[in-house]
């Protein structure tokens, strides 16, 4: 997109908003549709897909024994990798992650890690020796803005439909048995994310506002309404009472959209 265009839709852009418009018709703080299917990879231990408008997310679990962590010896492990499909966006490429997926991976990360939403000792096999990890795997097939709350909603949706492997040790081995038992999840965290543009907050940016925003803002609400990882984006900066604004409106919209989930 050129700087002109890029100037003239800004504007556009931002004169609608205050007045309290966006481009695609929304209010300030609607989401765009949400769909979640889960359980659609039947080779993956668990899996979801959500459409956040015609933003696509693909997650697929996997799960493996290895060793803990030295400092949580007693803990299982998860690991989250984010991959931006080049045929989602011109703007990606093949080849190892970028900032981006990097960053993408890590804020839905600490979402879950910083909630508590699996219980890790229950994926203690023997303590300081072996664990199971917890494999999530994030593929953005289509990117029309926000990957971060359609990747954070796709991920927790994966998780809940993941079954662990039942087992037993024989002479220190782990043997896996047949049958499954369902993850152990107690807490079901939500990202809801915010664009600054003109000085005001809109929710759930698309493609169009992400490329004229000043900054953003995503918050991890856990199912208490308690906000657990905060992250900013962008260049520009929010105001305390905006953050305050944002984190009010983020505990409604987490409950509107936890209830879309199956456990």
């Amino acid at each position: 997109m050129s700087a002109m265009i890029t100037r003239v839709k800004q504007k556009q852009i931002a004169q609608l908003i205050s007045r309290g418009k966006r481009l695609d018709g929304r209010g300030l703080t609607d989401y765009r549709e949400i769909k979640v299917e889960q359980g659609i990879i039947e080779k993956a231990e668990g899996s979801a897909r959500v459409l956040l408008g015609k933003t696509e997310v693909m997650v697929g679990t996997k799960i493996e024994t290895g060793e803990p962590f030295s400092d949580t010896p007693t803990e299982g492990v998860l690991t989250v990798n984010a991959e931006l499909v080049p045929l989602a966006s011109p703007t990606f490429e093949a080849g190892p992650p970028d900032e981006n997926s990097i960053e993408l991976a890590r804020i839905v990360d600490r979402g879950i890690r910083e909630s508590k939403a699996i219980d890790l000792e229950k994926l203690c096999i023997e303590p300081g020796k072996k664990v199971f990890v917890v494999f999530v795997d994030v593929y953005v097939l289509n990117h029309d803005g926000n990957l971060i709350d359609a990747s954070a909603l796709a991920a927790l949706a994966a998780l809940l439909n993941t079954k662990m492997p039942n087992y037993e040790i024989e002479e220190g081995e782990v043997k896996i048995k047949s049958g499954y038992t369902p993850l152990p999840i107690r807490r079901h965290p939500i990202t809801v994310t915010f664009a600054k543009i003109s000085d005001k907050l809109i929710v759930d940016p698309w493609l169009e506002e992400e490329q004229v925003m000043d900054a953003r803002i995503s918050m991890a609400i856990d199912d208490d309404g308690n906000i657990c990882a905060i992250q900013k984006g962008g260049s520009g900066y929010f105001e305390p009472k905006q953050v305050l604004e944002a984190a009010n409106i983020a505990k409604e919209k987490a409950e509107e959209i936890r209830k879309k989930l199956k456990w």
